[in-house]
């Protein structure tokens, strides 16, 4: 998934990509103003691309490898790589909504699970720690740590809870490419992995199921979804590696709006 180098960032090309998250943050805000029972996740795919486009940009997943859509949207027991579809959202689903956007040269990556109308406790609990997990990740990437303590911050925040860690899919660097080195795993041992430094750009991406870790692909090749068919809850973020806190470059501001509308 991840190719070549380890590539640091300039200042310069951070700018970029804070302009390039500035837009995903707030395409993510116009699908969380939609979503809701009886939508469909077409509409939403529809929705993030004519804005992200309107606004200078370019859905990053639409056409990579063949993908055809602009969002990853998966429903339920789907982990992530989940195709939009005429089905209607109903109450008691859940929904991942993974988008990225090219502008300016570089992408920004990020991923925000919604519970839609009555969600049983259980699996809104889910999102809620899966939620707390990403920023536990995020707090360990401060240069002089290792990629690993990303992993084991999150891994340690969600298996006591008794939830599974994928495993076979990842964060990464992102930049010029949606997906570069380093991979960020969601589990693993503190002290372990490449060395983080300052300017290091990733998008750090929990993938956390109700129950256990193991997945398995549909035959479209690309929807990936939990073996034991119990939900699975996503949120990402595109950091920046700084010497005293990571620099979250996404935001979850414009959902956190929409939704309390």
């Amino acid at each position: 998934m991840a190719s070549g180098s380890i590539q640091y960032k300039t200042e310069e090309e951070i700018d970029l990509i804070r302009a390039s998250a500035l837009v995903l943050a707030k395409a993510h805000g116009e699908v969380a103003g939609l979503v809701k029972e009886g939508v469909t996740t077409r509409q939403l795919d529809k929705r993030a691309e004519e804005f992200i486009r309107d606004h200078g940009g370019v859905p990053s997943f639409k056409g990579y490898n063949k993908f055809p859509y602009s969002l990853c949207l998966s429903p339920n027991s789907v982990v992530v790589h989940g195709f939009a579809t005429d089905e209607p959202l109903k109450s008691g689903d859940i929904l991942s909504v993974d988008c990225g956007v090219f502008l300016n040269g570089f992408h920004s990556d990020s991923a925000y699970t919604y519970p839609i109308g009555e969600v049983a406790p259980e699996v809104l609990t889910l999102l809620r720690e899966t939620k707390a997990s990403l920023y536990k990740g995020i707090e360990q990437a401060v240069s002089g740590n290792r990629v690993g303590d990303i992993s084991y911050a999150i891994q340690n925040h969600v298996a006591p809870l008794g939830y599974g860690v994928v495993r076979e899919l990842v964060g990464h660097g992102v930049g010029a490419k949606l997906h570069e080195k380093p991979e960020v795993p969601n589990y693993g041992k503190r002290g372990s992995g490449p060395l983080l430094q300052t300017g290091l750009v990733l998008a750090i991406e929990p993938m956390v199921n109700l129950g256990k870790k193991d997945v398995v692909q549909e035959a479209d090749g690309w929807t990936i979804r939990t073996k034991d068919r119990k939900p699975s809850a996503h949120f990402e973020h595109t950091v920046v590696v700084r010497k005293e806190k990571a620099e979250i470059l996404t935001s979850f501001e414009y959902i956190e709006k929409a939704l309390q509308q």
